[in-house]
């Protein structure tokens, strides 16, 4: 406690300073989006958004008792004056590992994997080359308990991604573990590589071809894929990346979905209809996600106090600036102008 009463002036001096020193540091971009009057629609929102420097936008919008909603604002392609399309196929990045989880559950239900199995029960040759990979449970990997680290956090990996994404593990081999396996958390894109050479090993095939007849399927997911190779890419919504003028729509990045499709899955998820029997109580994952790659930023969650699903797509990144920061501000206030409408 602080008996002297210019001592206690001299502290709240100081904390006053170093909070006007903190503000001056945040971008006002931000504190502008946050502190802006909330629009009275999702639609201004999305328009405000736009204002806010991103080049285009969709938002897909299911509240339960409502026709499913779509909201877009700026460019489905910028050079070409293309309209954003609610329709447009979006590289979801690691929304990705929503349906890895839930595809790993029902091989687990299936009893063809085992969430308590170690790494190198499946994958032996990892003895030595990735630290405590014998002691690593799948379900450690699943929650990012490992310790194992990130390939996609070495710099090496990004001097050519495209052509190094051919051989990621590589980067991950030999290094130090971040921790002790299940002694902290450490979100790493290696778990859920590890468990798909896992689950294409277990299956015979490809786990690509699994998640299609357990999960797209039954949910008649029909505008989702697994790679740029298999759509048409006037169908896919260009990404840029801010300084650039390159358009990265024809870069491989992993999955493609519409905005709906995302939304249907995300509602089964959440609501446990994507599972058999027996399935959801072993579920070991999360229920919402993001999803962050070159030109392509998305945010996918349920809320359960409106009962609503909410995606959003942005195709503009920044991966040394405040994008992201503001991709979250914006779903925020979209999530605030629906619990306002009631």
């Amino acid at each position: 406690m602080i008996k002297n009463k210019k001592a206690k002036w001299t502290v709240r001096l100081l904390l006053l300073v170093g909070t006007a020193v903190s503000m001056f540091f945040v971008p006002w971009i931000l504190v502008k989006a946050w502190i802006l009057p909330l629009p009275d629609t999702v639609q201004g929102q999305v328009e405000e958004a736009i204002g806010h420097g991103f080049d285009g936008m969709i938002v897909y919008v299911d509240e339960a008792g409502k026709p499913p909603a779509f909201y877009t604002g700026g460019w489905k392609d910028r050079e070409n004056k293309i309209p954003a399309d609610p329709k447009s196929l979006f590289k979801i990045a690691s929304i990705s590992k929503l349906y890895t989880a839930v595809a790993a559950t029902k091989l687990v239900k299936e009893k063809l994997l085992s969430f308590d199995n170690k790494l190198t029960d499946y994958l032996p040759e990892l003895k030595g080359r990735i630290e405590n990979a014998e002691e690593i449970t799948l379900k450690m990997m699943i929650q990012h308990r490992s310790g194992i680290p990130n390939f996609t956090d070495n710099p090496a990996y990004w001097e050519n991604e495209q052509e190094k994404g051919k051989n990621p593990l590589d980067f991950a081999l030999d290094l130090p573990a971040s921790f002790e396996p299940n002694e902290g958390y450490e979100y790493s894109n290696t778990n859920y590589l590890l468990l798909r050479r896992i689950m294409d090993n277990v299956l015979g095939y490809s786990h690509h071809q699994y998640i299609k007849e357990k999960i797209l399927a039954p949910l008649d997911l029909n505008n989702t894929f697994f790679s740029i190779t298999e759509v048409d890419l006037n169908d896919v919504m260009s990404g840029y990346y801010v300084g650039h003028e390159e358009d990265f729509k024809a870069r491989e990045y992993g999955m493609l979905a519409t905005a709906e499709d995302v939304g249907i899955f995300l509602r089964a998820l959440n609501d446990g209809s994507v599972f058999d029997e027996g399935e959801q109580e072993i579920y070991p994952y999360e229920y919402n996600h993001g999803g962050l790659v070159i030109g392509y930023q998305s945010l996918a969650e349920y809320h359960k106090d409106m009962d609503a699903v909410v995606v959003q797509f942005i195709n503009t990144t920044d991966f040394n600036g405040y994008e992201w920061n503001l991709s979250e501000i914006t779903m925020n206030r979209i999530v605030k102008i629906l619990r306002k409408k009631g």
